[in-house]
Formats: structure tokens, C-alpha cells, sequence
């Protein structure tokens, strides 16, 4: 299972602290994604009036203890879980998600488990009220609590036979970019989403279409020959024409007149990789480095699940036979050294030219200065008076004579026969990260098949062991 960081819920810009809860509670237990609510639990509070209730807790708060922030006061925290495709049930994540926030809460603030199913990966969104439940405290967010997070989350996961990421790299993204196709929507997309509305009704012109937007609380103004729309919340206006396609002045005129059809704009989905092939885990190594019964419980359960995800792959590919596998595997290894060589010395070849360019440019730039001081018999007070542009034409030269250049080439011949290998190394390296995938998965599956014939094999070997000693 893999966990983030604790985010914090402050006001924020343009919107009141009642909006800046209610939209991420609105969020979190969306019906869509928590099948109509069902995977939703509230502790300590009810989650339909979860943003209500965390509101009141706050101001409850002020009134006992006096202590007043400012806007960027937290109401709430967030944190968000994720589980491996399949492995585990909506029911079950939920309940491990409302037992993680009682351990990392001690049970003192009341907050709300939603478990999201509309992806390939179930996922929890916890959110747990800054105040206490005594009203008396709030949570201060420490230094350290990714690392708390993570730990907590893992040793639940190791306690119920769960996998865990061993090694996380933090993903350094914001919140909307971590979110992807879940994020809230933009400014813009919303005012597409009004518009596609409006236009639904059926408005006979441009001012009927402007006061169904009116209607809707959307302020539309007029600035030059630009039409300017903004939607309540927001601090910023948009112009009608950065909307994009089937959104432009000219676009919504065609459509009013009758011209042409509205298409509203859909999100492209994002489908979910398909599940990758892994080594099996030394579960006897990695208990001599110190892993305890805990880590083998769920190297165990990893080791066969990578079993049976290596069958299905040589299966779907039809490398049932071992001599096949072997043979396609040292195919994909040569194939990729080959079109990493080809990259390589594309490359080279792309820094020779680009130091070979310079070198041509600078030597006909200082020519007639080195034509010169040849004449005046390698003078020194003339190499005094010129010793840059001398210094760049013998840099040159010598240049020309490690390249082994015995006659110069134009600089336009130089420019071409660069952009082409440019060419090249781009088409070059979409087929090399293919083959660089379809190597990692041929040799994981090859070490897996291995790592289980040498297991049956020591299998055999203690059996005639212990017949041997009978």
C-alpha cells in the first residue's frame, strides 16, 4: 500500500471556510465513487454533515480557548491511501482506513473514512477534523509525519498480510497533478460545463445564451471586442475565446445560427496499466538481514501472486516452452544493446558536429588574422595585439586534427546531417523504451521461472536426502 503525505485544509483564496471544507467532503463521498456511499464511515461525527459538524467543532474551539489564526487557519487534514489493484476489498480498505486514523489520531478528533472503487486501485480519502473532540486542542502538523504516515499505514498493512512499497520515492507533485483525473475541475472546464448547459436549452442568440449564464450566477462582461465570464468563488474572469475549441465567439455563433452541432468536450480516460510482472522475493535473505515474521507473512503472499502473474504472462505470450523464453529473451536483451548503441552514437556524433561547428565558424572568423601573423613572422608583438583570434584559429586547427578532418565542411552540410540524426535518435527511442519494457519483463519472467525450477530442485534434492538416511 502506498500513502502521501498529511495535507492540510486551509481556506484558501476566494472562498469562504464553509466552501473550503464542503468542496473536499463533496468530494471524497462522491456517490459515483463510493458505490452510492456505501463504503463511506464517519467517527465521531455523521459524514453527510461531516463539513457542517468540523465547522462547528472550530468555532466551539475559539470559544473555549480564545485562540484566533488568521486565513490560514486549518480546518482539516487529508490524507489518502492506496491499495494494489486486486488486492484487496472496498469493505476491507475501509476498515483499515478507519483503523488507521484511530491509531494515528488516538481516537481525539472525529473524521470521516471514504473508500473510492471508480479506479483500477481501490483508494481511501481520510479527513479528520483539526479540532479535538474535546475542543480543547488542535492537531499541529509535525515535522516528520510523511515518515509517521507511512510507517503507520505500513505496519497495518504487514499486520493483514498487505503489500507495501519498501522503497518510495516522493512524487513531488501538487495536489491537482497527484489527483490526475480525479482532480477538481478548472475554472475553464466548469465554464464549459455551463455553457454546454445553457446551450442545451436551446437559446435563439448570443444574449439569450449570456442570460441563461446570468441565470446561473455566471458574471459575463465585455472588455474591447472580448467577452469575459467568471463563475462565483472565482477571483480571476476567463475570456470566451481561451476556452478552446467549440467554445470561441465564432464557434458559439455557428452553433446558435444553426451551422454546425455542439460537441461538448469530454475528458479523455485514463485506463490503468496493466499489472507488471516482479521478481520473487528472497524471503530467507532478506529475514538473514534483519525482516522480521512480519515482512515473511507478506513475502509469502507477494512471492504468489508474482507466481501467478509470471503463468499469466508466459501464457498470454505463449512461452510455455523454456527453450522459447530463453530464446526471446536473449532476442529483446539484443535488440535493445543494439538500438541503445544506435542512440549512443547518434549522440556522439551530434556533440562532434556541434563542437566541429564552432571550431569551422571561429577558424573563418580568424583566418586573415592568422594569414597575417604568419606573415610578420609569428611576430609577438603582433600575437600581443591579436592573441584571441589566434588562440580560437589554433584551437581550431588542433581541433580539426583530433576530429581527423582533412577537408573542412560547410556548415549547411554540418546543420543537415545533424537534424537528420536528430531524426533518427527521436524515432530511435520510441522503439527503445518498447524494447526496454519488453526486455524488463521477458528476463523478470525468465528469473522467476529460474528462482522456481531451482526451488523444485532443492525440493527434490532434501527428499533423496531424506530417503537416503532412512
Amino acid at each position: 500500500m502506498a500513502t502521501t503525505r498529511i495535507m492540510p485544509l486551509h481556506v484558501g483564496k476566494g472562498r469562504t471556510e464553509s466552501r473550503a471544507i464542503s468542496d473536499i467532503i463533496d468530494y471524497v463521498a462522491n456517490p459515483q465513487k463510493t458505490d452510492g456511499g456505501k463504503f463511506i464511515t464517519g467517527f465521531a461525527c455523521d459524514s453527510r454533515t461531516a463539513d457542517a459538524e468540523f465547522l462547528l467543532a472550530k468555532r466551539q474551539y475559539i470559544a473555549a480557548t480564545g485562540r484566533v489564526r488568521g486565513k490560514d487557519d486549518v480546518i482539516a487534514y487529508h490524507v489518502r491511501q492506496s491499495f494494489m489493484p486486486g488486492e484487496i476489498t472496498p469493505e476491507e480498505a475501509n476498515r483499515l482506513g478507519v483503523e488507521f486514523a484511530k491509531r494515528f489520531t488516538k481516537g481525539k478528533h472525529a473524521f470521516v473514512v471514504c473508500t473510492h472503487i471508480d479506479k483500477a486501485h481501490v483508494h481511501n480519502h481520510i479527513i479528520w477534523s483539526a479540532v479535538t473532540l474535546d475542543y480543547d486542542r488542535k492537531f499541529r502538523n509535525f515535522w516528520g509525519s510523511t515518515k509517521a504516515v507511512r510507517r503507520l499505514s505500513d505496519t497495518i498493512c504487514i499486520e493483514n498480510g498487505l503489500s507495501i512499497v519498501e522503497n518510495p520515492k516522493p512524487h513531488g507533485k501538487s495536489y491537482n497533478k497527484w489527483l490526475g483525473d480525479q482532480a477538481k475541475p478548472s475554472h475553464r472546464e466548469q465554464l464549459r460545463m455551463a455553457i454546454d448547459q445553457a446551450l442545451a436549452q436551446k437559446p435563439a442568440d448570443l444574449d439569450a445564451l449570456f442570460l441563461l449564464l446570468r441565470d446561473d450566477g455566471c458574471e459575463v462582461s465585455k472588455r474591447g471586442k472580448s467577452y469575459r465570464l467568471k463563475l462565483p468563488g472565482w477571483d480571476k474572469v476567463a475570456r470566451l475565446d481561451s476556452l478552446g475549441e467549440g467554445y470561441t465567439l465564432d464557434d458559439l455563433l455557428a452553433v446558435l445560427s444553426g451551422q454546425k452541432e455542439h460537441t461538448p468536450r469530454k475528458k479523455s480516460a485514463v485506463q490503468a496499466a496493466p499489472p507488471k510482472v516482479n521478481l520473487l522475493v528472497d524471503i530467507q535473505a532478506k529475514l538473514q538481514d534483519g525482516k522480521g515474521a512480519g515482512y515473511a507473512r507478506w513475502a509469502k503472499v507477494f512471492n504468489l501472486k508474482q507466481m501467478a502473474q509470471t503463468m499469466n504472462f508466459l501464457t498470454e505470450h505463449n512461452l510455455l516452452n523454456y527453450a522459447v523464453l530463453e530464446e526471446k529473451a536473449e532476442a529483446a536483451t539484443a535488440r535493445h544493446n543494439e538500438l541503445s548503441a544506435k542512440i549512443k552514437a547518434a549522440e556522439k556524433r551530434m556533440a562532434e558536429i556541434a563542437v566541429l561547428r564552432t571550431h569551422i565558424v571561429n577558424y573563418a572568423k580568424t583566418r586573415e588574422t592568422y594569414v597575417a601573423y604568419r606573415k610578420a613572422g609569428y611576430s609577438k608583438k603582433f600575437r600581443e595585439e591579436h592573441e584571441a583570434d589566434i588562440l580560437l584559429h589554433q584551437a581550431a586547427k588542433n581541433a580539426f586534427d583530433d576530429l581527423g578532418v582533412k577537408k573542412l565542411p560547410t556548415v549547411k552540410s554540418l546543420q543537415a546531417e545533424y537534424a537528420q540524426l536528430l531524426d533518427e535518435k527521436k524515432k530511435a527511442y520510441g522503439e527503445y523504451r518498447r524494447s526496454r519494457e519488453e526486455m524488463r519483463d521477458l528476463l523478470t519472467a525468465k528469473a522467476n521461472v529460474d528462482r522456481i525450477l531451482n526451488m523444485e530442485a532443492e525440493k527434490d534434492a532434501e527428499k533423496e536426502k531424506g530417503h537416503g538416511q532412512r
